[in-house]
């Protein structure tokens, strides 16, 4: 990779729990870092973290050990399989859940450190649309939207969408549609989502793909294993690769400088302007 390459930062979101977002973002980092990105996956759940959980990871310092100073960014950085970098968020604390605006920006602005280190920085955010989850999407350079057949999915994910939309004025949102159980069943709920945000919003959306139901999921987090190393043939997974090569087609960000600042720059504005 060049020195000079910006980084692509993606904000993983979907409005409401239980849509597998946090395994998309493990399995899309990992199958980034096969096709030979260097990828970080950050667990922005501030308050009740679950990558760790997930790939039956112990982490020995989180993001509360920098927040007190205790700590660099880059030494509490895990080693995830498939060569990943993870970076653990404080799980159960709940002083995490309660960032001030100005604390939250100042443990991101430590992500400048590792500017040199990554090529994509995957944000897997938390549930729900907090003032957290906001501070991440807007200062991401892409937002995938995970939806998943249950009505309370499309319509969190459209309440998400239209409140990035009129308050942020953020304008594209990439789509994924996880859990299908048919051929065509991604595309028809992205067409429900997009008829209802082109009717009222002045947004575009892009379907990017869909993940189909795979028992082997279930079973990969039963094990703490990600699905790539699980079952890596098995249908879920070469799906979740084809969505890894779509991404890493994105355009990257034109940033100043290029590198992470500009990622800490847009936090820091999201998160000021929470006030």
């Amino acid at each position: 990779m060049s020195q000079n390459r910006p980084v692509q930062v993606i904000a993983v979101s979907g409005g409401k729990g239980g849509v597998g977002k946090s395994n998309i973002s493990v399995n899309l980092s990992i199958a980034l870092a096969n096709m030979r990105r260097r990828v970080v996956l950050m667990d922005a759940d501030l308050g009740l973290a679950n990558i760790d959980v997930l790939l039956g990871l112990s982490p020995k310092h989180t993001l509360a050990d920098v927040l007190a100073g205790k700590c660099s960014l880059p030494e509490i950085l895990m080693a995830g399989p498939g060569g990943i970098k993870i970076v653990p968020a404080a799980s159960g604390v709940q002083r995490m859940a309660e960032l001030s605006s100005q604390e939250h920006a100042g443990v991101i602005s430590a992500f400048s450190d590792l500017s040199d280190q990554v090529d994509v920085l995957v944000i897997d955010t938390a549930a729900g649309i907090s003032d957290t989850v906001l501070s991440f999407v807007r200062a991401a350079n892409e937002t995938l939207v995970v939806v998943c057949d249950e009505p309370s999915s499309i319509t969190d994910a459209y309440a998400l969408i239209k409140l990035l939309n009129k308050e942020y004025d953020l304008q594209r949102f990439r789509v994924v549609a996880n859990m299908t159980r048919t051929s065509g069943e991604g595309q028809l709920m992205f067409n429900k989502l997009n008829s209802v945000c082109e009717r009222f919003l002045d947004v575009a959306l892009q379907y990017v793909g869909q993940i189909p139901f795979d028992e082997n999921v279930r079973h990969a987090v039963q094990r703490q294993k990600a699905l790539l190393d699980f079952a890596p043939n098995c249908k879920a997974s070469l799906a979740l690769r084809e969505l890894a090569k779509k991404v890493d087609n994105w355009p990257l960000p034109s940033a100043p400088s290029g590198k992470l600042e500009f990622f800490v720059e847009r936090l820091l504005q999201a998160a000021g302007s929470e006030y």
